[in-house]
Order: structure tokens, then C-alpha cells, then sequence
């Protein structure tokens, strides 16, 4: 299978969702779990696909399977809640004490409600906002695009798809790009992976053995 940045995902019936934002993987096991898809047309928020609906995967599309759920359904990449501070009962009292208070200050010195001037100081958050995201705990969704770092984290290029088992889903090889103008292309093996970041992935070896892989087209990838 080969996930390669901003790639197409489609429906089963051929309709277009997204694109691929990211590739989450499980760092203890190598193995891709979700796909992030990008808001496109038919998506208002970027969403999560497991894996295992996908049907086929090329470096130009991603299709899912029929019995995938509607893009609709598909659970949001990111969740954010606002949590009361010290729970449900004290934020009520709160929140009832304070609107007396503003409404005492405005007509105990006869000023509109809409009145901007000084008010009484703000109190502490009745509540706290938490970002959740919707993938396996300890999993990594890697940025494709993102930098690849060597042994001595000097920058060795960026990653431009995920290659992995059409079984198991595991990662079996990086191609990542480098260069300026011409974009020379190296295929890393997985096993040379030592960290796998958001906006990063460091390898085990130095730049010299990166140098000395064959094109990616002598390789069987």
C-alpha cells in the first residue's frame, strides 16, 4: 500500500472526500492504524479512517471499502471540550453568581448593561477547554512533509509516502525527497526508523548511508 502526501480519498463508489493530511502509526509495532483525510467538498472537518476500510491504495488514490462508513460519520481527527473546573454543580453556582454581580454593578451606579467602561475584575474559568484526538493512545500522526533527520539529526530530507504491508499494515520503507531544484529520491528502510514525531522522523544511520542507496526505481519497493 503506498500513502503518499495529499493523495485522493475516495468513496467506493468513486466520490471524492479529502485528501491524506496524515499517517498514524503505532511506533511500538510499525504498524499504520488511521489515515487523517482533509476537509474537502463533501467533509466540513478533518476526519479519521481506520485502515482497514480501505480497499486499495496507489500513489495517486486511496479508496475505501463499501462497507466503510459514511464520510459524514467518520470520527473527527480532533474534538474540543470545554470541561468545568471544579464540575458540573460549582460552575452552575458560578455562573449564577457572577450574572448578579455584573447585574448589581450596572444598576447600583445606574449605567447600562451595554456599558463598557470598568467592570468588576473577572473572576477565575469556570471551565477549561481540552482538545481530544480520535486515535489509538500512543499512536503518532505523522505529517507527511514531514523532516527526516539522521543519526547526527542532520536534515536528510522530507517524507513523501508511507509504503506498507497490504496485510498487517505494517511500514516496510520512507521514500522521502531532498535537493532544491532536481528532487533526488531516496526509499528508506523501516528498520533504520529510530523516533517517529509529528513533525519529524530520526533515523538510526548517517547521511553517507543514505547517499549510497540505489534510485528507488532498482529497488522493489
Amino acid at each position: 500500500m503506498h500513502f503518499r502526501e495529499n493523495a485522493a480519498v475516495l468513496t467506493f463508489g468513486g466520490e471524492k472526500i479529502g485528501r491524506i493530511d496524515r499517517v498514524v502509526i503505532d511506533p511500538a509495532t510499525g504498524e499504520v492504524t488511521h489515515l487523517v483525510v482533509k476537509k474537502g467538498l463533501l467533509l466540513t472537518k478533518d476526519k479519521v479512517v481506520p485502515v482497514d476500510q480501505i480497499d486499495a491504495a496507489t500513489e495517486q488514490r486511496v479508496s475505501l471499502k463499501k462497507s466503510a462508513a459514511d464520510p459524514d460519520v467518520l470520527p473527527d481527527f480532533e474534538e474540543t471540550q470545554h470541561i468545568p473546573v471544579a464540575g458540573i454543580e460549582e460552575f452552575k453556582r458560578r455562573e449564577a453568581e457572577d450574572a448578579q454581580r455584573v447585574m448589581w454593578y450596572h444598576t447600583r451606579i445606574n449605567l447600562p448593561w451595554w456599558n463598557t467602561g470598568p467592570a468588576p475584575s473577572p473572576p477565575k474559568p469556570l471551565f477549561v477547554k481540552e482538545t481530544q484526538r480520535n486515535i489509538p493512545e500512543g499512536t503518532i500522526p505523522l505529517k507527511e512533509g514531514a523532516k527526516v533527520l539522521d543519526a547526527e539529526d542532520n536534515s536528510v530530507g522530507d517524507i513523501e509516502e508511507v509504503y506498507a504491508e497490504p496485510e498487517e499494515h505494517r511500514v516496510t520503507h520512507l521514500l522521502i525527497s531532498r535537493g532544491t531544484l532536481a528532487r533526488e529520491k531516496k526509499l528508506i528502510p523501516s528498520a533504520w526508523v529510530k523516533d517517529i514525531f509529528e513533525d519529524s522522523v530520526r533515523l538510526s544511520v548517517k547521511n553517507d548511508v543514505i547517499e549510497n542507496l540505489p534510485a528507488p526505481e532498482a529497488r522493489d519497493a
